[in-house]
């Protein structure tokens, strides 16, 4: 089983390269924010012990979050594989997928980082906030705190994949088509 974690900072087009991934590949797109979303409006145990948390304004523990992936693996036993969105975001929720996929004898197969340079993210996203209507995507100064941010977080998480020779970086830059290719190059070598 393919099992792919994408990451790429704000701006970094990765959902457009997920798309092509779950076409050409036959994953599942697992995105955290439609599970929960999903989970809640079903009203699950899950979901509402999500529900709880968010009514507050706290994040979702893990476990709950990892006990959702979990649902979804199973009913997908047959898939070729899925690609990870929004998920790992920590060192320890990294630590927690790993447990739940080896548990199922499908380890993460690769992290996907699209290296993109923050001149270029910043013109991305201010040239989608025209249409995006998202006002984060429109003031270069919460764009450049949004990706500083990403840089912060995710760099534990790039040595985390990179001490299981699991981390592959991506040249981001490019036409879609080009930047498809790459990633279609690194996921065949898997």
């Amino acid at each position: 089983m393919l099992n792919l974690i994408l990451f790429g900072p704000p701006g970094a087009g990765k959902g457009t390269q997920a798309e092509y991934l779950i076409e050409k590949f036959g994953l599942i797109h697992l995105s955290t924010g439609d599970l929960l979303r999903s989970e809640i409006a079903a009203g699950t145990p899950l979901g509402l012990e999500a529900k709880k948390n968010m009514d507050k304004g706290e994040l979702v523990p893990d476990e709950v979050v990892i006990g959702m992936i979990k649902n979804k693996l199973d009913a997908n036993k047959q898939v070729k594989g899925f690609i990870f969105d929004g998920f790992p975001r920590t060192v320890e929720q990294a630590g927690a997928l790993d447990k739940l996929l080896e548990e199922n004898g499908t380890p993460v197969s690769g992290m996907l980082s699209l290296e993109v340079e923050k001149k270029e993210l910043i013109a991305r996203l201010l040239s989608r906030g025209k249409t995006s209507g998202r006002s984060d995507d429109q003031d270069e100064s919460i764009i450049e705190n949004r990706i500083q941010v990403y840089n912060e977080k995710t760099s534990p998480l790039k040595r985390y994949y990179t001490a299981q020779k699991k981390h592959f970086c991506i040249n981001g830059m490019g036409s879609v088509e080009d930047i498809a290719s790459r990633l279609e190059t690194t996921v065949g070598k898997l």
